[in-house]
């Protein structure tokens, strides 16, 4: 998504090198399967973003400091733990393009060792010498478990709304990328008006990769989305593209999805597919990310213009261009 971006082809590499060179030290234990599970996971790769925007966050502001990457990994691996504790609850065998840790350690081990990255995290947060970041991690990762139960509350129910769907999205994904932003921000001695715009650029951000990812679980591939193809529906989700259905689809499509959806059925993945491409439904789900992804480049007018925020501008359409 971002190799053909110019600040991400010069910058990039020599950027996730530091923050992984921290990941490599933080993720060894004395306990072996700790060690294996958690370079498991960590060598899978994906897309870095999470610490991608605490890296741009803090260079926009001119802070390119050993702490911003120690607190970019630190982000890494509180996305990490999240992914590892959602396959077990998800029931997933795909993630990142491989095999999830669960379905090849087992749940009890991916459960512990989701917890070790948590703790590992908070260590590296300790590191910084901020209460104050402690204090934005502290409460992140608190809304972030709200809203996976929230989420979890919300299975197969089809009288969820397009306001409810939004709230769980803020709390489960957004609120890491608005944390995120937030981090880089503190680290630079933003003034209360840059922390602010980066806070919301990072929320505005996350929403927008939400609602694309939930389009991209209709309209995308394996190898694009690293994970199987109809997985929400399979697990009973309401995410966007649905929700629109049952508003506005025609009979046949309201009936399937509400079948669909209380059944938990992957079988009807095809009539579900059909009838989201068929309709408006890409369309609409894409008008709302670009609403957000707007919102995110407008936060971004409170910051210096250097290369940086022309970067977190490209970002963030870049994000909205992998269903455009």
């Amino acid at each position: 998504m971002l190799e053909n971006l110019p600040y991400f082809q010069k910058h990039l590499p020599e950027d996730l090198n530091r923050v992984n060179a921290v990941i490599n030290r933080a993720v060894e234990s004395e306990v072996v399967l700790i060690s294996q599970i958690g370079q498991y996971i960590i060598s899978a790769g994906g897309k870095r973003l999470r610490p991608i925007i605490t890296i741009l966050a803090g260079k926009a502001l001119g802070y390119t400091e050993d702490p911003l990457f120690s607190l970019a990994a630190m982000v890494e691996f509180i996305h990490t733990s999240t992914l590892l504790h959602d396959d077990v609850v998800d029931e997933s065998d795909l993630r990142r393009g491989r095999e999830t840790a669960n379905n090849l350690f087992g749940n009890a081990a991916a459960v512990l060792v989701g917890d070790f990255l948590y703790t590992r995290a908070f260590q590296l947060m300790v590191g910084s010498g901020s209460l104050r970041i402690l204090k934005v991690m502290a409460e992140a990762t608190n809304i972030i478990a709200e809203g996976e139960v929230m989420q979890l509350m919300n299975i197969g129910n089809i009288d969820v709304t397009e306001e409810q769907y939004l709230q769980v999205i803020e709390y489960k994904t957004a609120k890491l990328f608005q944390a995120a932003a937030q981090v880089g921000a503190i680290l630079a001695k933003a003034t209360e008006q840059q922390e602010l715009a980066l806070k919301y650029y990072g929320t505005y951000l996350g929403s927008a990769f939400q609602i694309i990812d939930d389009v991209l679980d209709y309209a995308g591939d394996v190898e694009t989305i690293g994970k199987n193809v109809g997985d929400d529906l399979a697990e009973g989700k309401p995410t966007l593209p649905l929700i629109y259905l049952l508003n506005q689809g025609s009979a046949a499509a309201k009936a399937d999805v509400r079948h669909a959806l209380e059944h938990a059925d992957r079988s009807y993945f095809n009539k579900i597919h059909d009838h989201v491409i068929n309709s408006d439904a890409l369309a609409y789900c894409t008008m709302q990310a670009k609403k957000a992804v707007d919102a995110a480049i407008n936060c971004l007018n409170e910051l210096p213009v250097n290369e940086t925020t022309q970067a977190m501008r490209d970002l963030a359409l870049a994000s909205l261009a992998r269903i455009s």
